[in-house]
């Protein structure tokens, strides 16, 4: 073993015991941030701190043995989660509607005609699933981070507010004619004395596609850290491909890779509460989702972007592409 190395082990443990001092190891020291051609024993700490103002039992030696040292500041180390408070706030974390329970930030993007940034996700995630008239959500409402179930709370936790969203239409939706809306009344005031626990809801079919599932939301602070947990960098973005690899960064499961299985999808999705929706020109992928992951960007091997995760099965899930999402949303990366 290199005399670096067994220097490293004999004295690690003392070192780790210094107080400030959070890691040890072997790497390149450095001058003026950059990496010199010297190997040191590198000591890692939360916080430097001037000489002057530490006691000697405090001070990290200059050598250990023959060995030089370097001290770098690195601050406090923890588990990294997506669920996680993050400030500044980035794409992969946990976001939600304040009234929903949590989703994921996709990415951050420029409004096409006046360059603001702003929050992409679903509709779902950052306008509690609304086809506009619903009253399910309104342009300004506050948006977390992190979403409302990973506990965000409304008092602290609001980056953001909501700014423009897709609608999303339902298979059956409740009629909003004034006709059927006064019979509906009638038939339910009579209800009211027969069968006090009973009431009725007239429907309406509607053959409206949806292409995405997709809002923005303008920040409250425009420091952003744009770069997607355990990707990084969007490199522009790029069709998708039947075969090829993608990834994402999602709220729930993190960091997954997997592969598309089908392009021009058409798919009855469930939005829950026995209601439905259909997408068209979907992909559908391999790639490993739970609920929660939903707003995640779909990634190809060179970091470009290809769709927005939406839904999925246990099995599969499914994305709208990122050039219909551009489009309906009138923005850039």
């Amino acid at each position: 073993m290199n005399s670096i190395y067994k220097t490293l082990q004999k004295n690690k443990k003392r070192i780790l015991n210094i107080d400030n001092v959070v890691g040890v190891g072997v790497g390149y020291k450095e001058k003026k941030g950059k990496a010199t051609s010297d190997e040191s024993v590198v000591v890692f700490v939360k916080k430097k701190v001037n000489k002057g103002d530490l006691r000697a039992h405090q001070m990290i030696p200059e050598k250990v043995e023959e060995t030089k040292t370097d001290v770098i500041e690195i601050g406090e180390i923890k588990l990294l989660t997506n669920k996680g408070r993050y400030r500044p706030v980035r794409p992969g974390c946990s976001i939600g509607h304040y009234a929903i329970s949590a989703g994921t930030l996709g990415a951050v993007v420029r409004d096409r005609k006046t360059g603001e940034k702003l929050f992409l996700s679903n509709n779902h995630v950052l306008a509690n699933v609304t086809n506009g008239r619903d009253g399910r959500s309104k342009v300004g409402d506050s948006i977390l981070q992190p979403g409302a179930y990973d506990g965000g709370k409304i008092d602290k936790d609001v980056v953001a507010n909501l700014y423009k969203f897709a609608p999303i239409a339902k298979l059956m939706s409740e009629s909003e004619c004034p006709v059927a809306s006064a019979a509906v009344s009638t038939v339910n005031n009579i209800f009211r004395f027969v069968k006090p626990s009973y009431s009725v809801k007239l429907m309406k079919s509607t053959n409206q596609n949806n292409i995405v599932d997709a809002a923005l939301a303008k920040p409250t602070n425009l420091e952003i850290n744009e770069e997607i947990l355990g990707i990084g960098k969007i490199n522009g973005t790029a069709e998708p491909i039947l075969g090829d690899k993608i990834k994402k960064s999602g709220r729930t499961t993190g960091y997954t890779e997997g592969n598309i299985k089908a392009v021009d999808v058409t798919m009855k999705v469930s939005l829950g509460e026995d209601s439905y929706a259909v997408f068209t020109e979907q992909v559908l992928s391999d790639i490993k989702s739970g609920p929660g992951d939903s707003g995640s960007l779909i990634l190809d091997s060179n970091n470009r972007a290809v769709g927005l995760l939406f839904a999925g099965s246990d099995s599969v899930t499914l994305f709208n592409k990122i050039t219909n999402v551009m489009d309906e949303l009138e923005i850039d990366f």
